[in-house]
Order: structure tokens, then C-alpha cells, then sequence
């Protein structure tokens, strides 16, 4: 079985080869396969995150951003060359690879995963879930976190829902234009703060307007209590307030909590 597999990999590399103006060159600092990509970034170097972005493969300064794509690394274990593109760079999207990171979200610890950070191209320690790119296989500390430097990765680009909690705003969910960094937690809790901030609302103002209705009616028929009804419908305005603003705190809380 072993023999045959070995076979199998041999025949596609071969017609490869053939058929596409692929070059391979065995490297040998990192454990990975790396393809031609075209990097808009000419500022991108070894062991930046390369996304995918509506401009096409390149940097980002955005955390957790939402299309991680792989690693560009100038010595990959095997790099497929296009070359008929002589202007494209090796990013290795599956394996093990050098990679620029931070401090920036903590010092980083082994098994610790990996995404995307603010500063453009680096990564940082992921502590909630969101897109990563991978697994620490080193340590990393700085005290400076505008520093960087390279540890070794586990590259596997994907969504990560491993952490109990998930505090992402809604900004940056919206920002990250990621429509899987909604759990089903995260939606849940979402959609109970929304229907609780409305529920306050319509419930404060149909009590406020019928409140309202029955005073203009009262102060129709005895104009006389004028200004015990103007207090009254003052009251009421004020418990409206109030319906409203526990209604809202009720909803902040369950978004943070």
C-alpha cells in the first residue's frame, strides 16, 4: 500500500510537470509545499501572512482577519514555480513555516494559536475565536510589542470556535466581512439582545401612548385637573425612559457577558 501511494505521488508529479510550466525546488528551512502566488505588497518578506484581499493576495492590518491564506516563505521545503510568471513568490498555505510575529496580544507559548494583528503582515497570539493561520510551535516574548521576530508555525489556515468566550464587536465582525465568526453562541446572543431592546422599546412607547390617549380624553372632560393630569402624563413619560434604558442595559449585558 505504502509502495503504491508512493507510485501515485510520483505519477501526478510527473504529469505536472508535463503539462505545466512548473519548476521544483526542494528546500530546507521550513516543512511545506509552497505555490506561485502574486503578492500586490512589494513591501511583503519572509514569513509575512498573506490574505486574500478584493486587491488580490497581499498584507493586512487587520486582527483576525477574515481570508488567511498562507505564509510567504523564501525557503520552502518544495516551492511549485509558475514559471511562466517569473514576478510571483512562494506561500506555503499547508505545513510548517517561519512566520513574523508579535507581542502585541501577549507574549506567545507554544500551542498557542495564530492570526492576523495591526501591524501589516505580522501575526499575533489569538485569544478569542475568528480566523487563524495557524499553531505556535515556538515561544516568543518582547516587551517591545512594535518588535518583531520569526517562530516556527504549524500553517493551517481556518475559523477557530475553540474558546468559550467570543467578546467580538459587531464592528469587528462587520469590519472582518466574516460571515463565519458568527457561532451560533455568538448569534444567539445577538439576536436575544436585539429582540430585548425591541421588545423595551415597543413596550415603552404603546404604554407611553396609551397613557397619553387617556389623558387628552381626561383633560377634555375636566379641564379643571389640568395640572394633576400634565403630571401624570410627565410620570409616565419618565417610567418610559426608564422601560427603555433597562431594556438596553439588559441587551449591553448579555453582548458582554
Amino acid at each position: 500500500m505504502k509502495y503504491t501511494a508512493l507510485f501515485v505521488s510520483a505519477f501526478y508529479l510527473l504529469v505536472l510537470s508535463i503539462f505545466l510550466p512548473v519548476s521544483i525546488y526542494a528546500q530546507s528551512k521550513s516543512v511545506g509545499a509552497a505555490v506561485s502566488i502574486a503578492i500586490v505588497n512589494k513591501d511583503a518578506k519572509d514569513g509575512s501572512i498573506i490574505v486574500s484581499a478584493p486587491k488580490g493576495y497581499g498584507l493586512t492590518n487587520v486582527a483576525y482577519y477574515s481570508n488567511i491564506y498562507g505564509v510567504y516563505t523564501e525557503f520552502s521545503s518544495i516551492f511549485l514555480q509558475n514559471t511562466s510568471d517569473p514576478q510571483t513568490k512562494p506561500v506555503t498555505t499547508s505545513g510548517k513555516a517561519n512566520v513574523l510575529v508579535s507581542s502585541v496580544n501577549g507574549n506567545i507559548k507554544k500551542n498557542d494559536f495564530i492570526t492576523t494583528s495591526a501591524i501589516s503582515g505580522v501575526g499575533q497570539k489569538a485569544t478569542r475565536n475568528g480566523m487563524i493561520l495557524g499553531t505556535a510551535l515556538q515561544d516568543y516574548s518582547n516587551s517591545n510589542q512594535k518588535a518583531t521576530g520569526k517562530i516556527m508555525v504549524a500553517v493551517n489556515p481556518h475559523f477557530n470556535a475553540a474558546f468559550a468566550e467570543n467578546k467580538a464587536s459587531v464592528l469587528e465582525l462587520i469590519r472582518n466581512s466574516d460571515p463565519s465568526a458568527l457561532t451560533q453562541l455568538t448569534s444567539l446572543r445577538y439576536v436575544l439582545a436585539a429582540c430585548i431592546a425591541l421588545i423595551a422599546f415597543s413596550i415603552g412607547f404603546v404604554y407611553f401612548g396609551r397613557v397619553t390617549s387617556r389623558g387628552v380624553e381626561a383633560l377634555g372632560r375636566n379641564p379643571l385637573a389640568s395640572r394633576t393630569i400634565q403630571l401624570n402624563l410627565v410620570f409616565n413619560l419618565f417610567l418610559m425612559i426608564v422601560i427603555i434604558f433597562v431594556g438596553l442595559g439588559i441587551s449591553y449585558m448579555i453582548l458582554v457577558l
